[in-house]
């Protein structure tokens, strides 16, 4: 039987890098911290981190069960939420969601879902994916709607993935320009053609693409201004302050006096799905999922 507490500290590891940490994190001696991951090898008959004078690292048997301590975390914390709920006799549905997307998809989704299940309680949260995804992970949130650009899912080093992942939809990121600037009849435009514009960027991980790209192309872009919406971003191009780079879902409501062009291959794209934890299926969770595909293909007929 593998001990729960042993499983717990062994995650607190991964997360932090060293025993010291977890041990502050835990309210526990650092001894004690290296006492239960013993333990835990002992019971396990693998090593489960490796130490150096650089702190730990996850073995690939450290990954797999970091893996199951995070799933037995959300699913203890799922079960403390059932049993809370119990006196209410009601569902409740906590969903984490990013600005655009869920503005977008999830007004609609959830009208299927409430109808199917109207005894539903449903709690939003707004939240980016670098913070509901380990929210999932702890059971805090039932699902998140999230986006991650190339690569995996966003965690931290050394956490293991113990999430699932339903695509929903690509969202390809296009320049946004003034109406009167000599690049708007282009049907695309190459990233280094726009070596020598100025930018305004509504998302510091659009900036952190943009910045990707240019290095690629061989400039460094001037960003004259930064924000953490794109609503504003696009009206600060419409004032000529400088362009943009904002994703397909986010050019809504229109502003006046803009024009969007696509990039040319390889195009900055976001791709946008629904993270639950594996092994978790209930109906409303099932039902909101079907919902937001539906929601999500009729944006890509459009």
């Amino acid at each position: 039987m593998i001990d729960v507490q042993r499983l717990r500290v062994l995650r607190a590891v991964a997360e932090l890098g060293s025993f010291n940490q977890a041990a502050a994190a835990l309210h526990l001696t650092p001894s004690a911290v290296s006492q239960h991951v013993a333990a835990l090898e002992r019971s396990l008959g693998a090593q489960v981190v490796a130490r150096s004078t650089r702190g730990v690292t996850l073995t690939p048997a450290g990954r797999i069960m970091v893996g199951a301590a995070e799933s037995v975390a959300a699913e203890l914390e799922h079960a403390k939420q059932q049993v809370d709920r119990l006196g209410s006799g009601r569902t409740q549905l906590t969903i984490a969601t990013f600005t655009s997307g869920g503005r977008l998809l999830l007004p609609g989704a959830l009208a299927r879902l409430t109808a199917a299940h109207p005894e539903t309680v449903v709690h939003v949260r707004e939240s980016e994916p670098e913070d509901s995804l380990p929210l999932v992970r702890q059971g805090a949130v039932d699902l998140a709607l999230a986006y991650h650009f190339d690569g995996p899912l966003p965690g931290r080093p050394g956490q293991s993935s113990s999430l699932a992942w339903t695509a929903l939809m690509e969202d390809p990121l296009h320049v946004v320009l003034p109406d009167a600037h000599p690049l708007t009849g282009r049907e695309t435009l190459d990233i280094a053609e726009l070596a020598a514009e100025p930018w305004v960027l509504g998302c510091s991980k659009t900036e952190t693409y943009l910045r990707r790209y240019a290095e690629r192309a061989g400039f460094d872009p001037e960003v004259r201004g930064t924000t953490t919406d794109y609503f504003f971003a696009r009206s600060l191009v419409a004032a000529g302050l400088g362009i943009s780079l904002v994703p397909s879902i986010a050019q809504t409501p229109r502003v006046a006096g803009l024009r969007t062009v696509p990039i040319a291959p390889p195009t900055p794209t976001r791709h946008i799905g629904v993270a639950t934890i594996l092994r978790r299926d209930h109906a409303q969770v099932r039902t909101l999922i079907d919902a937001l595909q539906g929601q999500a293909a009729a944006l890509n007929e459009t």
